[in-house]
């Protein structure tokens, strides 16, 4: 069943028209002049022929004759040479507007609620308001063209009616019906494109995949060794193939949609020509009037046809322009600007209050009446197996969703209240997926282009044990990381990436500092050159640090072990061995895999 669009055709109109207005007045000015201009054409090449063969008629003197034809073809030169110099600038104006639109979508993107990010519906959305902006012939854009089309056709429609108003109103209404008629059948034929784009698009999806995976330089190891280039080829020809067919399929139904409109052309101009004739024979109809009338006829079924298929257009454009202001205002879960300021203060308590949390479609809670306290200073280290629920406690802490059931509170207070994006500047963070860019090294860690403390970089790195690397770079920390934008790049291996998001935490400086699985990519050296390191990271800071090696949880003050949605087990790394519980029982497990008899702080590095 087919969801109804939330904005109607005008609503979407109203917002192109209110967009121009605020930020491009010309674009406004251009269409109606464009249109103004391409009618002013028209009616000089509608009058050109009938005038000149009018004095013709009447034996005009030579000088009179030329006067006219000159007349006109002036006014022709020059109507057509402001229309193209309108037409050449036009662009401008609505490309500057597609882009705001642009802008806008990505800004909804980056600072909208998180749990918009995960949402389904709310990316498929982002996804077709990001294709109605896509080039200058998507919707966002092509859209003022219809609006110009659709505005001069109007106009000739007006103009043609009033002209061919004296003659048989039932012939005009006849001509009307059948160009009607016409547009309807052709637009039941034409539309199957329209009907069949899922098809298509799944198509072109599948061939723009393949083509960009064959490209990808991460994938460029893998296609060799495995030899995986005949079977991408196998796939991408016959995709093609079937894309193929599905073309073919669709012109065969188009071609007879053209046929059906040559023949009812055919059928409305004969009636006309019909009727033009009879005129002439009984009532002595001028040559020059009979040629003026015949050319308004075919002119008027053309604005007919114009009007209705630029409403047609627009119809379809407003689907795109809809979902565009739907992602515009798409709900936000969480206060931002409307918030409460975070309250100033040296150090902040962070607690969890009876907390259960279950994502969207889940058949169960992830987490289930978790109470937690973090003491202002505290390290936290948070343990547990795959699926128990770690990443999700980090994820409440910082506020990216909002429990269920209970409240996260901060110093006491619901954070629900506080301006989300001041309570996420109160944490720095290195989660387990990266999310570096094409940027220099310095502009990495601090996550700006401009007023860069390079001291303050440069320390963070340090702590973070990445110097002696970015030191080796070719140009240090101006060098440009990854080879999507800069040929000169340099890519990083998978623990310098971490090292360099754990600076770029450090840089930032929050209050709350959360490593989820910071090491993982690290081997045994690194990770224990990090582990060192800690107490100089967090001074002064809460820490939440979560692992999967029990054993990197020893410098924590208190250790959480996550099970079944709960917090099974708490206490230090000491404490809870001496329990024998779960927790006990899994460090042995991962003990085993260390030499024997040796304790793990008397290895020497």
């Amino acid at each position: 069943m087919k969801t109804k669009p939330k904005y109607s055709v005008w609503q979407n109109v109203r917002f192109m028209l209110a967009l121009a207005w605020r930020k491009g007045k010309d674009v406004l000015a251009l269409c109606v002049l464009f249109a103004a201009l391409s009618l002013g054409i028209n009616l000089a090449q509608l009058f050109i022929a009938p005038v000149v063969l009018a004095q013709v008629e009447a034996h005009a003197p030579l000088p009179r004759l030329l006067g006219a034809i000159a007349g006109f073809a002036l006014a022709l030169i020059l109507l057509n040479g402001l229309l193209g110099y309108v037409d050449q600038n036009t662009m401008f104006g609505r490309v500057r507007l597609r882009i705001s639109i642009i802008n806008d979508l990505n800004e909804k993107a980056c600072t909208t609620s998180y749990p918009n990010t995960r949402d389904p519906e709310a990316l498929k959305l982002f996804e077709k308001a990001q294709d109605a902006t896509r080039s200058n012939s998507r919707s966002a854009e092509h859209v003022w063209t219809t609006l110009t089309s659709l505005l001069l056709n109007l106009a000739g429609f007006a103009v043609y009616l009033a002209l061919l108003s004296g003659l048989n109103f039932a012939l005009i209404a006849l001509v009307t019906a059948t160009t009607a008629a016409g547009f309807f059948v052709s637009r039941r034929i034409n539309s199957w494109g329209y009907r069949h784009r899922e098809e298509e698009s799944a198509y072109q999806k599948k061939i723009h995949y393949i083509a960009q995976k064959t490209e990808s330089i991460q994938l460029a190891k893998d296609i060799r060794i495995f030899g995986l280039r005949p079977w991408l080829s196998d796939i991408y020809e016959s995709t093609l193939r079937l894309y193929d067919a599905f073309i073919n399929r669709r012109e065969r139904i188009y071609t007879g949609a053209c046929a059906v409109d040559a023949l009812l052309s055919l059928a409305r101009n004969g009636i006309a020509y019909a009727y033009l004739i009879r005129l002439t024979l009984a009532n002595g109809l001028p040559a020059s009037q009979f040629l003026l009338y015949f050319s308004a006829f075919t002119g008027f079924s053309t604005w007919v046809t114009g009007i209705l298929q630029e409403c047609s257009t627009l119809c379809k454009e407003s689907l795109d322009l809809s979902t565009i202001q739907e992602y515009l205002h798409l709900p936000e879960p969480f206060r931002f600007a409307d918030g409460a300021p975070i309250p100033p203060a040296d150090r902040y308590e962070l607690r969890l209050d009876h907390v259960t949390f279950r994502y969207p479609g889940a058949e169960k809670p992830t987490l289930r009446d978790l109470s937690l306290t973090i003491r202002p200073g505290e390290k936290i280290a948070v343990v547990g197996l795959n699926g128990a629920g770690k990443t999700t406690l980090v994820k409440l802490l910082c506020g990216f969703y909002d429990p269920d059931e209970g409240r996260v509170l901060l110093n006491g207070q619901d954070i629900r209240q506080f301006d989300r994006r001041a309570y996420y500047r109160l944490f720095s963070t290195v989660f387990q997926e990266t999310s570096e860019l094409d940027i220099t090294v310095a502009q990495t860690v601090a996550q700006r282009v401009d007023g860069i403390d390079m001291d303050k970089v440069k320390a963070c790195v340090a702590k973070a044990g990445l110097a002696e690397t970015i030191a080796s770079l070719p140009q240090g920390y101006d060098t440009h990381l990854g080879k999507q934008v800069y040929l000169d790049g340099v890519e990083l291996s998978g623990g310098q990436t971490q090292r360099l998001m754990l600076a770029r935490a450090l840089y930032k400086d929050g209050a709350f500092l959360v490593l989820d699985e910071p090491t993982a990519a690290l081997d045994p050296i690194a990770e224990s050159d990090i582990y060192q390191k800690y107490n100089e990271m967090t001074a002064g800071k809460s820490s939440v640090f979560i692992s999967h090696r029990l054993a990197s949880t020893r410098f924590c003050d208190r250790i959480l072990f996550i099970q079944d949605g709960g917090i099974a087990e708490e206490g230090t790394h000491e404490e809870l061995l001496q329990k024998g519980g779960a927790y006990a029982k899994l460090f042995e497990v991962q003990a085993r895999y260390y030499q024997e008899g040796r304790d793990l702080d008397d290895i020497q590095i």
